[in-house]
């Protein structure tokens, strides 16, 4: 019943519109936004067709011999319409192990969707991996606001934004390409210095990204005596603010500027978004938790919600 192909660029308009009236869309599942690090990842996207129309995609590459949705995305799950029933994902499933099987993959590593995405339900997947015999590989602890119902900011968090004001920082939507520059140096400095690592993305691809999508990605910048000294790259979804990158010097630790920085985030997207997804506080392979980051997150009022990965072994 359901028939599954590998993804062409000659589907490219196809899997776009798919993906726009999606139930869980993503602007990141776009292919003007994946395919821009496609030399690095070696791309297995599949379509799934009932009766010569597609009722699935699923963003995938392939890696060291599993199939993995996706290897460049934090997420990568089915991308399904309103018109999913369980029974059919039930089907797409089949389908997907049978191909995975034909291909010679060892197994298939899947990255779930967090429900805060989604317009409506959208767990078919999760159901349908289950009476698969697939099994939880990692959950990465990350934490959500709720912004219908924000629970009370904690009196750190409150003191420290009311210094940034009282310093004069200045947050601003930074738009233009040596704005980018500078907040990925200065995102690159914290990551090396406290975790040994870069940024993914470089500043030119966070340019090109953000001109690709302008009304999806956006740095948020405050600036002290004209200078950068802490900000947010945001990506915007349909009813969730994802903080992508957050980053602080040392002067910005001290008198709470980072602190400003997600304080407006919050009142500028309170009236017409459902979520702020402050993103993971879960290291060295998920089995880590950094306390002291998620505590800050949760001083804003979040609490945890989880990105879950599933594996499944095709014998």
């Amino acid at each position: 019943m359901i028939k599954v192909r590998c993804y062409t660029d000659n589907d490219k308009e196809i899997w776009n519109s798919f993906n726009s009236n999606a139930k869980n869309h993503l602007f990141m599942f776009d292919r003007n936004y994946m395919d821009y690090h496609r030399d690095r990842f070696t791309d297995n996207s599949l379509m799934f067709y009932k009766d010569e129309k597609p009722v699935a995609l699923l963003p995938a590459c392939k890696s060291n011999g599993k199939l993995i949705s996706h290897g460049g995305l934090t997420y990568g799950g089915f991308i399904v319409d309103n018109n999913m029933k369980q029974h059919t994902m039930n089907d797409c499933v089949d389908s997907l192990i049978d191909y995975a099987g034909k291909q010679g993959f060892a197994g298939i590593i899947y990255k779930r969707i967090p429900h805060i995405f989604c317009e409506q339900s959208s767990e078919e997947d999760k159901y349908a991996l289950f009476s698969h015999g697939a099994v939880i590989k990692s959950v990465d602890a990350s934490t959500y606001l709720n912004l219908s119902a924000p629970l009370k900011m904690s009196k750190g968090r409150r003191a420290q934004i009311s210094r940034a004001k009282r310093e004069g920082v200045e947050i601003r939507v930074l738009t233009e390409r040596n704005d980018y520059d500078n907040f990925i140096i200065l995102e690159n400095q914290v990551l090396e210095t406290r975790h040994g690592t870069t940024a993914v993305h470089t500043s030119e691809e966070l340019m090109m990204l953000h001109n690709n999508f302008p009304d999806n990605i956006h740095l948020f910048g405050a600036l002290y005596d004209c200078k950068l000294i802490a900000g947010a790259v945001i990506y915007e979804y349909d009813q969730v603010i994802h903080f992508q990158y957050m980053a602080a010097d040392e002067k910005a630790r001290v008198i709470g500027a980072l602190d400003l920085v997600v304080y407006e985030v919050i009142n500028r997207y309170k009236d017409y978004k459902k979520w702020i997804d402050f993103g993971i506080s879960t290291e060295h392979d998920r089995i880590f938790l950094n306390n002291g980051l998620i505590a800050q997150k949760e001083g804003f009022g979040g609490r945890t919600g989880v990105y879950e990965v599933f594996e499944l072994k095709i014998q």
